[in-house]
C-alpha cells in the first residue's frame, strides 16, 4: 500500500483526527504531560505491534491500528499517569490484539480491552482529557466534526444513532428515578467522554459487526450494559464494560455464522474403491 492509498483509508482518518486531538488538548491545558504520555503508549503499542507482526510472518506489516490504540489510551488515561503505566496499558491492549483473536481479528477493542485491565490491575484513573471535558464548551465542536467524519468513512451510523439513542434515554429515565448518578452522565466531563467513545471506539471497524441490523443490535446493546453498570457502580469503566459485551455479541454472530455456512456446506464424498 502506497502513502496516498493509506492516507485515504478509514485508519488514516482516525490516526490523523486522534493526534489532532492530542496537540490541540495539549495546548489547551497548557500541560506537556499529555505528550510525554501519548509518545510512550504510541512508541510502545507500535514496537509490540511490529514485532509480533514479525513472529507471526504477516505479509502486511502496518501498525496504524496500534497508533490508534496508542492515542486512544494516551487521551483516556490521566495526565498524572505514570509513565511505566501508560506502557503496561498500551502493552496489555497490544497483547489482547494479538492473543484474543477470532479468524485473525481481535475480539475486544485492545484500547478498551487495556484501559479496563488498567483500572483493575494498577487503579489507573481516567480523565478522558483528549475529550476536551476540562476545556470551553465549544470545543466540543471539534469531537463532532471529527467524529462525523471518522464515522462515515467506516459506515457505522446505524451502530453510533442506536448507542446514543438507547445511551440517552436510559440515563433520562435512571435520572428521573434517582437511579445512581445519571445527572453526572449528561454533563462535561461524561458527556465528552460519551461522545468520544460512540464515534472513535464504537465504530472501530475489527471488532464491531458490519450488517445494519447487526450495528444496531451492537450499539443497543453497548448502550445497555454500560447504562446498567453505571447504574449499579457508577464511576468510568462502564463505557469500557459496554463496549466489550458488544464485542462479544459480534464474535457470538461471526462464530455462529462460520458454523452455520459449514453445516449447510455439502459434505465431499470420499472415492469409492475399485
Amino acid at each position: 500500500m502506497t502513502f496516498k492509498q493509506w492516507i485515504k483509508s478509514p485508519k488514516a482518518y482516525v490516526v490523523a483526527t486522534l493526534a489532532a486531538y492530542l496537540l490541540i488538548a495539549s495546548l489547551g491545558a497548557l500541560d506537556p504531560k499529555g505528550l510525554i504520555n501519548g509518545a510512550v503508549s504510541i512508541g510502545v503499542s507500535l514496537v509490540l505491534d511490529i514485532l509480533f507482526s514479525l513472529i507471526e510472518k504477516r505479509k502486511r506489516i502496518l501498525p496504524d491500528g496500534a497508533a490508534v490504540t496508542g492515542l486512544i489510551i494516551a487521551l483516556i488515561l490521566g495526565t498524572a499517569t505514570s509513565w511505566p503505566e501508560v506502557a503496561l496499558t498500551a502493552a496489555i491492549a497490544i497483547l489482547s490484539k494479538h492473543f484474543l483473536i477470532y479468524k485473525k481479528k481481535p475480539v475486544f477493542n485492545p484500547a478498551a480491552f487495556g484501559l479496563l485491565m488498567s483500572v483493575i490491575i494498577f487503579g489507573t484513573g481516567q480523565s478522558w482529557w483528549g475529550a476536551f471535558g476540562d476545556l470551553p464548551v465549544w470545543m466540543v465542536v471539534f469531537l463532532l466534526i471529527g467524529g462525523y467524519a471518522v464515522t462515515n468513512r467506516v459506515n457505522k451510523f446505524p451502530q453510533l444513532f442506536s448507542f446514543f439513542a438507547v445511551y440517552f434515554v436510559l440515563q433520562l429515565l435512571m435520572g428521573l428515578f434517582h437511579a445512581g448518578d445519571a445527572s453526572d452522565a449528561l454533563r462535561p466531563p461524561f458527556i465528552n467522554a460519551a461522545l468520544f467513545f460512540g464515534f472513535f471506539m464504537l465504530t472501530d471497524p475489527p471488532t464491531s459487526p458490519i450488517k445494519v441490523k447487526d450495528q444496531i443490535i451492537f450499539g443497543c446493546l453497548s448502550a445497555l450494559a454500560g447504562s446498567v453498570v453505571y447504574a449499579l457502580f457508577g464511576g468510568l469503566i462502564y463505557l469500557f464494560i459496554g463496549l466489550l459485551t458488544g464485542n462479544l455479541y459480534k464474535f457470538l454472530i461471526s462464530r455462529f455464522s462460520a458454523d452455520n455456512a459449514k453445516a449447510k456446506r455439502p459434505a465431499v464424498s470420499s472415492p469409492k474403491s475399485v
